[in-house]
């Protein structure tokens, strides 16, 4: 598994200390000691802790940046890709991403869920492992999953979890039975 990327989305706001980095902290390492690398937004945040909980266990971190943003990347990452558009970088996220986990985050974030989303219900790629951490995505999800019954497409894409562990044990467990 050591060449597989879960490809995790996240709030750039929490510091280091307060709970959501400390929980994207706890990620970063759980992925790496299974043998999988990460890749994220690339900044500060979640994207950093999830960087640097990997990086500790040795495993690769990406981090797929645009220069809209005027932040400073993560000093964790192995490898920074530089794109000119947030079509780009979506694109590449999506693209690098053997699966993915959804941290607590903002528009942004459910942007990146609701596209990873679109794109495996409307087979416009295959069928990834989809993980959400936390109440607000169980939530959203629930509500979406209502609506898209009514639509008659496939439901149970996205799994959530309120536990980190879990969450992390599923991507894990999903990407090991992925050859």
């Amino acid at each position: 598994m050591k060449n597989k990327f879960v490809t995790v989305f996240g709030s750039s706001v929490p510091k280091p200390g307060e709970e959501e980095y400390k929980t994207a902290y706890r990620l970063g390492m759980l992925l790496a000691k299974s043998g999988l690398n990460v890749c994220t937004g690339g900044y500060q945040g979640i994207m950093d802790a999830v960087s640097k909980g990997a990086r500790e266990v040795g495993a690769e971190a990406i981090g797929v940046t645009i220069d809209i943003y005027n932040s400073v990347p993560s000093k964790y990452l192995t490898k920074e890709i530089k794109c000119q558009t947030l079509f780009e970088r979506l694109d590449n996220l999506i693209k690098i991403g053997d699966a993915y986990i959804i941290l607590q985050g903002g528009t942004g974030t459910l942007v990146e869920l609701a596209i990873v989303w679109e794109f495996i219900n409307k087979k416009m790629m295959p069928k990834k492992p989809v993980a959400c951490h936390g109440k607000m995505w169980s939530d959203i999800v629930s509500l979406m999953e209502s609506q898209i019954k009514k639509e008659k497409k496939e439901t149970g894409l996205i799994k959530c979890f309120a536990d980190i562990e879990m969450c992390a044990n599923y991507i894990i467990s999903s990407l090991s039975n992925v050859e």
